[in-house]
């Protein structure tokens, strides 16, 4: 749980130097101490205390300290110190390749204060490469070994776009040769294959086969010698494959140059733990046990762990290929990440793609600068900024330096910035190094804690020869006390204390000091006779002590202001010209001046206090009065106390005016002389308006529905007119014709009578 001392201690840390004075942020009683805080300077001047002040106000800052008349030759406050032991250029000259710069630096740091520098870096363009090809040899790869016994002139020949020299090497691994990995019945030892159709070499764990070397013919050679093996489970003993190749470095054969292994499999691999299965318990050493034929035997160590790994390739500068499977690229992309300088590509199920996978590969990680430390000491802090393109300035600090897409000969540059917040107790050194690259910054570190002051006197008259002198503080002989060792030491200090206490019952120096010779010295910030008074207790104005430092001082709780300030916090500054208004009088004479600032009476406002608030409410009354008092000569006489000190004046002729009462229209000004005049006039006559809007509505009325039933009327009319014309034209327009219908007959009547027959 927080204490109200820790905040209070927090919060004066971090408060403006200008308020704190640099005390309550540098309260060390010795020098050594005082130089461990960031900012802080110490005063060895021996006369430079006031009576009564503590050896915490020599810490202080270096401001502070001359402001104080701390002569310069006094003061102790070291500066951080650069020295560049070496600096050579960047150069891609063969016989003397520099990609890093500068190559070595001493710094010496104050605790707290940042120190920066410049870092440059160039990837020379012809870097020799060592690659070290690593080949999954399990069943399920027999198909790819066909195909790489013929990639090593095709691996030489894509990456002699990058360099001319090239050494190429080759070595394999399936698993550990124990249950539940590999079968240990006799046959499937000798022969792991699954089917009796293939003839297959015992499993084992790694096997360097070919050491690096520059003929590609011997990489056919050997590579064509192969045969495949096999293993009971799916995942494969690349982590044990991959840390043999990295730690062995006489066997395999690494030179100084840029280094890549190429990781090429079909499945996952064990991690640290899996060899529990098999009853391997011992974690991995980190060290080479390959034998004279270059086999490692996997059944004395457990698995690497991953981190164990990546510490490995980045101490050893190896860069690494992961060429896959599609079916296993989502377990190595994750695996990656947390490997530095490594890379993903998928690998198709014949290897026919893996020298284009590898050159590839190596475009990306040679495009990819990462600047990083290792070995840095306990309590400091290394920041990064990046300068990777002019045109698109730095980035903002991180805890490393990182450029991408930085192409061959293309310059990159870092800031860096130390940070220490402890002090060392040596010098201690560490390195910068650019990841995959050999090269690195050492850099020596020295904290400035310890205090050179050189005026050591022993017996010195300054401690009344009863002590020694170190920094401007007495270290008294024993049996002598005192600031300046000037009290002897009795056996009953009761007496002493007793003069030290403001009550019987109070601390000692109020809890704020120490007791010397039966006087108070109090701790920066108090003072008084018993250092019960809080120098920073005062009230303050805009967040600042007694107004600052130039309005006034905290005197035990009260603020004694300087000049002609004035207030309670000295926020007054105690003259008068800004209130002077005109006709030479203080606010209109409608206020009084406080801090050189206008404060208005009732119902007046503005910063001269020169205008009328609320006039027509405030006179109306007055305006009533008058009203009353028509054609009374001395109205006003009559009205002075319902109007107060007013001067009344009617006006004649037309008027507009904003205010009305009694039948007065009436305005309120104000001259500059102070005094309120009232003008006012009668109201015009007036008729009564109700009558005249009541015609105007009622004739409007009548006036719009006569127009209404006239123009619907005509419209009426209109469409009467237009559909007899319509009719007449339509019946001008018939004709009637008389035509024969030819299917027409007319009807044919015969009458014959029975009683008539013809003979």
């Amino acid at each position: 749980m927080i204490t109200i001392v820790q905040l209070v201690t927090f919060l004066l840390y971090f408060a403006d130097p200008s308020e704190t004075q640099g005390v309550q942020r540098c309260m060390q009683s010795t020098c050594t101490e005082c130089l461990k805080s960031p900012g802080c300077a110490w005063c060895k001047q021996t006369d430079f205390l006031k009576a009564g002040e503590s050896d915490e106000r020599r810490c202080d800052t270096e401001e502070s300290l001359t402001n104080r008349q701390c002569d310069v030759n006094h003061l102790i406050n070291p500066k951080a110190e650069l020295e560049e032991l070496k600096n050579n250029d960047l150069s891609d000259n063969s016989d003397n390749v520099i990609q890093l710069k500068p190559q070595n630096l001493k710094l010496k740091l104050r605790v707290g204060v940042p120190q920066t520098f410049s870092v440059s870096f160039k990837r020379a363009e012809g870097y020799p490469i060592d690659l070290y090809y690593l080949m999954d040899l399990s069943f399920s790869m027999r198909d790819d070994l066909d195909m790489i016994k013929n990639l090593g002139q095709d691996i030489v020949s894509t990456l002699g776009n990058f360099t001319t020299n090239i050494r190429i090497g080759f070595g394999s691994f399936v698993d550990k040769v124990a249950l539940p990995y590999v079968s240990q019945v006799k046959a499937k030892r000798s022969n792991p294959c699954p089917s009796r159709i293939y003839t297959c070499q015992p499993a084992f764990s790694f096997q360097s086969i070919l050491s690096l070397t520059k003929d590609a013919t011997d990489f056919k050679k050997e590579v064509s010698r192969q045969r495949i093996s096999g293993n009971l489970d799916s995942p494969e003993a690349g982590f044990d494959a991959i840390m043999q190749a990295a730690v062995c470095q006489d066997v395999i054969g690494w030179k100084n140059v840029t280094r890549i292994l190429v990781y090429t499999s079909d499945d996952t691999f064990h991690m640290a733990g899996d060899g529990r299965l098999a009853g391997i318990f011992e974690p991995h050493d980190g060290k080479c046990h390959l034998n004279g034929s270059g086999f490692y035997d996997g059944t004395k160590f457990d698995y690497p762990s991953i981190g164990h790994l990546s510490r490995v390739l980045s101490a050893n500068n190896i860069q690494l290929i992961f060429a896959v499977t599609e079916e296993s690229v989502s377990s190595y992309k994750a695996l990656s990440k947390l490997i530095p300088q490594s890379v993903v590509g998928v690998l198709k199920n014949d290897s026919s793609n893996v020298v284009q996978l590898i050159s590839e590969a190596y475009n990306n990680l040679s495009s990819t600068i990462l600047l990083e430390h290792q070995g840095t000491p306990q309590g400091l802090q290394v920041s990064y900024q990046s300068h990777c393109v002019p045109s698109q300035g730095s980035t903002p600090w991180k805890k490393r330096g990182e450029c991408m897409d930085v192409k061959i000969n293309e310059q990159v540059d870092f800031t860096v910035q130390l940070n220490i917040s402890k002090c060392l107790k040596e010098t201690t050194e560490f390195y910068l190094k650019v990841q995959g690259i050999s090269e690195s910054l050492k850099i020596a570190v020295e904290t400035l804690c310890d205090c050179n002051c050189k005026d050591r006197e022993e017996l010195s008259p300054h401690c009344n020869m009863n002590g020694t002198l170190s920094c401007g503080i007495c270290s008294c002989n024993s049996g002598f006390l005192g600031h300046k060792c000037e009290c002897e030491q009795k056996k009953d200090v009761t007496s002493l204390d007793a003069s030290c206490r403001q009550e019987t019952a109070s601390q000692l120096c109020s809890g704020h000091g120490i007791c010397e010779c039966g006087k108070c010295r109090c701790q920066s910030g108090y003072s008084g006779s018993y250092c019960q008074c809080d120098d920073n207790s005062c009230a303050r104005h805009d967040g600042k002590l007694c107004g600052g430092s130039e309005n006034g001082r905290c005197n035990c709780g009260t603020c004694d202001c300087l000049g002609e300030y004035t207030g309670r916090t000295c926020e007054c500054y105690n003259v008068t010209h800004q209130c002077i208004t005109k006709g030479n009088t203080i606010c209109s004479g409608h206020g009084v001046c406080q801090c050189n600032k206008c404060h208005c009476n009732a119902d007046f406002s503005g910063n001269d206090c020169s205008t009328l608030m609320n006039t027509c409410p405030k006179y109306r009354d007055c305006m009533i009065c008058v009203s009353e008092q028509k054609g009374n000569a001395d109205v006003k006489k009559n009205c002075s106390e319902r109007c107060g000190f007013t001067e009344l004046h009617q006006e004649t002729g037309a008027k507009d005016l904003p205010c009305n009462a009694g039948g007065f229209m009436y305005e309120v000004k104000h001259s500059t002389d102070g005094i309120i005049h009232v003008h006012y006039a009668v109201l015009p006559g007036s008729i009564d308006k109700t009558f005249v809007v009541i015609v105007s509505s009622v004739s409007g009325i009548i006036f719009i529905g006569l127009a209404v039933i006239l123009i619907s009327r005509l419209l009426l009319e209109l469409r009467y007119t237009r559909e007899y014309r319509s009719f007449l034209k339509a019946q001008k327009d018939t004709e009637w014709r008389d035509t024969h219908n030819p299917l027409f007959q007319h009807a044919t009547t015969t009458i014959v009578n029975p009683m008539h027959i013809q003979e």
